[in-house]
């Protein structure tokens, strides 16, 4: 054991797949021997926990939630066990802490205190649908969720397109699964034919399907198929 222990980024399953399938023998092996860690929510953090075949009982794993308005003072009392000693894994719902998920701030607050932080290999959604989309891997942006009422997310669509023919940037994008349909509907209404649309849904799953095709060909396809499944939107004109 070192004077302090390091902060483990350990990034999580997109949806429910055996963890092999997915993850590295050395994220599985250091996952499963930690006993401390800082979650974005318990119960799918011990659900993933689970699925891992940890070394130690579950009950004896000490899982906190990470606060949506943690704090530096908050974050630092987190990493009690870090300078205790103890390493800590950090571990979102899903993907990679810290892109496009919680986490950055107590990533920084680990940097303050001169701990060493540790990023394991694993699955980030952003990066897979980029990968996947042929668009500019070189120049790109991630922008989160795009607005939910629809003249804002209307006039988000047009910025995006007008940011990516001036910049030639790839523009990276998510949505609820639960309003994939009007938001395909919105991008193949606003956008102009020959901008490329990618829909990278169900990532790592079996049931995983990417399409990336200009808009046009998006307009006469059946955006039904896409709900309530996860996705990453991926534009460039």
């Amino acid at each position: 054991m070192s004077a302090t222990g390091r902060l483990y980024l350990v990034p999580s399953l997109l949806g429910v797949v055996p963890p092999e399938r997915v993850l590295p023998a050395r994220t599985i092996e250091v996952a499963r021997g930690l006993r401390h860690y800082v979650v974005e929510h318990a119960k799918p953090a011990r659900a993933f926990l689970k699925s891992l075949g940890p070394t130690l009982p579950l009950q004896a794993i000490e899982v906190a939630e990470l606060p949506g308005d943690a704090d530096a003072a908050g974050c630092s009392a987190l990493l009690a066990p870090a300078r205790a000693g103890e390493d800590v894994g950090l571990l979102s719902d899903a993907g990679c802490p810290g892109v496009a998920d919680p986490g950055a701030m107590l990533v920084r607050e680990a940097h303050r205190q001169s701990l060493e932080v540790a990023p394991l290999v694993g699955p980030s959604s952003v990066l897979l649908a980029l990968m996947a989309s042929g668009m500019n891997g070189q120049r790109f942006v991630f922008h989160g969720y795009l607005p939910v009422k629809a003249e804002a997310r209307d006039e988000a669509i047009r910025r995006l397109e007008a940011e990516s023919q001036r910049t030639g940037a790839a523009q990276i994008f998510i949505e609820t699964p639960y309003r994939n349909i009007a938001l395909i509907a919105a991008l193949a209404a606003r956008l102009r034919p020959a901008t490329r649309l990618c829909v990278a849904a169900d990532l790592t799953l079996p049931s995983q399907a990417i399409v990336s095709e200009p808009v046009e060909a998006w307009r006469r396809r059946e955006a039904a198929r896409y709900a309530k499944r996860p996705a990453i939107y991926v534009l460039q004109a």
